[in-house]
């Protein structure tokens, strides 16, 4: 695995844990600030704080985006795991001008893929491929 999957994998850890604990995603990304030295050592990736950063500053069009393009589904009835790979998806596509929308979409399934249920990832590929599509046209 990559160093930038790896760094996905860990954004989606803590936006995950800031939605099913009601806390911010900021307090979760200070409270997993260990210092770079000794056993216990695990620094945050530089793209690990960008993605959740990012996701954090452009919440509601993303929730937005989700709701209008995710057919029947409200952002009540989504997975929160599911919920949050939409989330950094979205954010990487809309927002990552250095990533082409192929490899957004394809780290999203991975982790869709490896974290939560079959049918999410066909659900998360189709959303995130009329994103893309329409990506141009949403004001940022």
């Amino acid at each position: 695995m990559s160093a930038r999957s790896k760094a996905r994998k860990h954004a989606l850890d803590i936006l995950y844990e800031s939605d099913i604990r009601g806390a911010t995603p900021e307090s979760i990304l200070e409270s997993r600030a260990i210092p770079e030295e000794g056993p216990d050592a695990r620094p945050l990736r530089d793209f690990t704080k960008e993605l959740v950063l990012g996701v954090v500053a452009n919440k509601r069009k993303i929730d937005e985006l989700i709701t209008t393009y995710a057919q029947g589904w409200d952002m009540d009835r989504l997975a929160a795991v599911d919920r949050n790979i939409l989330r950094i998806g979205i954010f990487e596509i809309i927002w990552s001008d250095d990533l082409e929308d192929g490899i957004a979409i394809d780290e999203a399934l991975t982790l869709a893929r490896d974290i939560s249920t079959d049918d999410s990832s066909t659900f998360i590929h189709g959303l995130l491929g009329k994103i893309s599509s329409i990506k141009d046209s949403v004001a940022r």
